[in-house]
């Protein structure tokens, strides 16, 4: 009572102290919601043009609504990419003057099923009828909206046909190139070689420095360009069983087996309950003693689990098997009997009409000329039973066609009920005719698959209590002392494996091997966040991450850790070739040869287009080159290729006749260029400049 006295005769100065707190909240929120805290109203630009926030958020919830699954980051990184190549692409409409009719427009809406398909906008005959669909927007004024945003949609994508076209036929090939191409083909070159490969040097009589990496990298900046990165290592402590636990389980599982007894204080008597092996009723005793429900359906071999098939299979009806351990879980299994033909493969040959659910129509047909088609189709595979794959290929209104109309094995019920009577009552080898509501099927039962039936109790194989109490307190640890330690000698002295550095960008949401692990990325790009910070995350199902924030690779490169694997091995050959030419002298191939220890070999008909070596060398298009670039019988000086250094001894060139014509690699090489339009959009990201503020609004 005391203390409630003196805390209302202080009540004026604690309401001052509070209201002062609370003043300072919100001037603090004020300061953090302008210029002073969050930079930006706008969650970005490209090349001057800001996106606003709002309608990006609108269509990041959008996608969100509409993806199966996908998160919040996988969302808002979809639409940022699409709100990029939009800018950079309108950019170059607008310069181009690009314009699109009335025509061109409904083309590309028809291309959209709910309208180009939509029976509201379709005339007798199953045709798109422009009038209707006019007309149904001028009476119903409330789709008004709907029907904007698709055009504005069907604009940008009829203006980017266009430019596709307009960049495609800017893509030509010239008589010339296709001379060269011929040429590269049909000349002929033979020579003479010595070669030092670098595998005849270890690699660790070789070392690359980091600055040597960065050195290479700042030469070949378009390589290795990449947005700023920071890197966080980490050490990972599971939360798993510990083999006390696992064994504890095991015995668990397998001591529900046989009956128990237990005292019963209504009756003052023990009861005897029954185990696994006895229970009468064995659904209710799976359910009450398993972590997964009872199936009871019948199951295939090769759907039950790989290492223990044969024997789970093969069990007897009542016969148990287990414990054994299938993914996660210590199971016991108990056989509840056989039944023949639990799942069936058939192929199907599919002939859809108007009017029917066919999903890939490839000609309107009436039903009753789709009938006559089927039919004819049956009496051909009952004639030459061989015929059914290729009829598939050529006829079938289904997906399945490319497989030769091969459905794979399903089980009852999957298929619409005619298709499902009919394979499932019918034998091995039938083939015949139904109806359903996609069309008629030429149906033809390939084969079977007999099942068991398997009462199943599985216990999930999980940390106790006790471990996992023991796994937070070395986490916790861990985690504290290196705070104020060094990282990695902390990890040592309790026994930790520090994890190789993941390097991230602000909006990755992917954590090296643990998957999705967005806090850690945002974290470590959180303006509080100081280089050697070390913070601990708590991972559903798989424990505890220490992680430390490194530092910021501003470089505008990647980073080291990230290019050494592919950089190492280049610059460790360019060392290499270094030692192996001082080796490789003489005035003659032989002289050149025994320098370097090894032996002379021979190429012959080797062309610039095929440039491969003889002996398991491989493609060396620049020692190639050099042979045919040589007079007769001349020396070569050293050749740094990709697996060695070569010194090439010219015998002969043969050069391929005269040819009137080259249109034959004229075409050749439009082929292999027509995929070169895809290029556009990555050169023009690549020159834009671009302000990414989506960090500031917690994506």
């Amino acid at each position: 009572m005391a203390v409630l006295a003196k805390i209302r005769q202080r009540s004026a100065l604690l309401i001052g102290v509070i209201a002062l707190a609370l003043f300072a909240f919100i001037i603090q929120d004020l300061f953090n919601s302008t210029s002073f805290g969050q930079s930006s109203k706008d969650v970005g630009s490209i090349d001057g043009k800001d996106i606003s926030f709002e309608d990006f958020r609108l269509k990041v919830s959008n996608v969100e609504k509409s993806g199966q699954g996908i998160t919040s980051t996988e969302a808002a990184n979809r639409v940022w990419d699409q709100e990029v190549s939009i800018a950079l692409l309108s950019a170059q409409f607008d310069k181009l003057g690009l314009r699109v009719g009335e025509k061109h427009l409904l083309e590309v809406l028809k291309t959209d099923p709910n309208i180009g398909k939509n029976p509201m906008f379709l005339n007798a005959a199953g045709i798109f009828d422009v009038a209707k669909f006019k007309e149904y927007f001028k009476t119903n004024p409330e789709a008004a909206q709907y029907i904007a945003e698709k055009e504005k949609d069907a604009e940008l994508n009829a203006k980017f046909q266009i430019y596709n076209t307009l960049i495609k036929a800017g893509l030509y090939t010239t008589a010339s190139e296709g001379k060269l191409k011929y040429e590269a083909e049909a000349n002929k070159v033979n020579f003479s070689f010595a070669a030092a490969l670098y595998s005849s040097i270890k690699d660790s009589d070789v070392k690359i420095s980091d600055s040597e990496i960065v050195d290479y990298m700042k030469k070949n900046e378009k390589k290795f360009k990449a947005d700023a990165t920071r890197e966080i290592q980490y050490v990972l402590v599971e939360d798993k069983a510990s083999k006390e636990d696992e064994a504890e389980i095991k015995a668990k599982i397998t001591g529900l087996l046989n009956g128990t007894v237990v005292y019963n204080a209504k009756t003052n008597k023990n009861d005897s309950l029954p185990g696994f092996r006895n229970a009468k009723n064995i659904a209710e005793f799976v359910n009450a003693n398993s972590d997964v429900p009872y199936d009871s359906t019948y199951v295939a071999k090769n759907d039950l689990p790989a290492v223990d098939a044969d024997k789970l299979f093969s069990l007897a009806p009542g016969a148990i098997y287990g414990p054994y351990v299938f993914g996660k879980y210590y199971c016991i299994s108990k056989s509840l009997g056989f039944k023949a033909g639990v799942n069936a493969k058939a192929s199907h040959i599919l002939i859809g009409y108007v009017g029917s659910q066919t999903p890939n129509q490839k000609e309107k047909r009436s039903k009753e000329e789709a009938k006559a088609k089927a039919e004819e189709i049956l009496a051909q595979v009952q004639a030459n039973p061989d015929s059914f794959m290729m009829l598939a290929f050529t006829s079938s209104d289904d997906s399945s066609a490319q497989q030769g109309g091969d459905l794979g094995f399903f089980g009852p019920n999957q298929m619409v009920k005619p298709f499902n009577d009919f394979v499932f009552n019918n034998g091995i080898g039938k083939v015949g005719l139904v109806e359903t509501q996609f069309g008629f099927h030429v149906i033809k039962i390939t084969d079977k698959q007999d099942g068991i039936r398997l009462a199943t109790i599985a216990q999930k194989i999980e940390p106790s209590e006790a471990t996992s109490d023991k796994v937070f307190t070395l986490a916790t640890k861990f985690e504290m002392d290196a705070a104020d330690k060094d990282f990695n000698a902390t990890a040592k002295e309790l026994g930790l494996k520090v994890e190789a550095p993941v390097s991230a960008k602000a909006m990755d949401e992917a954590f090296g091997s643990l998957g999705n692990q967005r806090a850690i990325v945002r974290w470590a790009f959180d303006k509080e966040t100081d280089k050697n910070d070390v913070k601990r995350f708590e991972i559903a199902n798989i424990g505890h991450v220490i992680a430390q924030y490194k530092g910021e690779n501003k470089s505008g490169l990647v980073s080291v850790t990230v290019a050494r694997p592919y950089v190492e091995s280049i610059l460790k050959n360019k060392k290499k070739a270094e030692i192996l030419k001082a080796k490789m002298t003489g005035s003659t191939i032989e002289a050149v040869a025994k320098s370097a220890g090894v032996a002379v070999q021979q190429a012959a008909d080797v062309t610039l287009d095929n440039p491969v070596l003889p002996g398991g060398v491989g493609q060396e298009p620049k020692v190639v080159g050099n042979a045919f670039a040589l007079a007769a019988n001349k020396l070569s000086a050293p050749i740094e290729g990709n697996t060695g250094v070569y010194v090439v001894k010219n015998i002969s060139v043969v050069k391929a006749p005269a040819a009137a014509n080259h249109a034959e690699y004229v075409a050749k090489l439009k082929a292999q260029s027509a995929s070169d339009s895809n290029r556009v959009l990555p050169a023009l990201k690549n020159n834009a400049k671009i302000e990414d503020n989506r960090l500031q609004f917690n994506y």
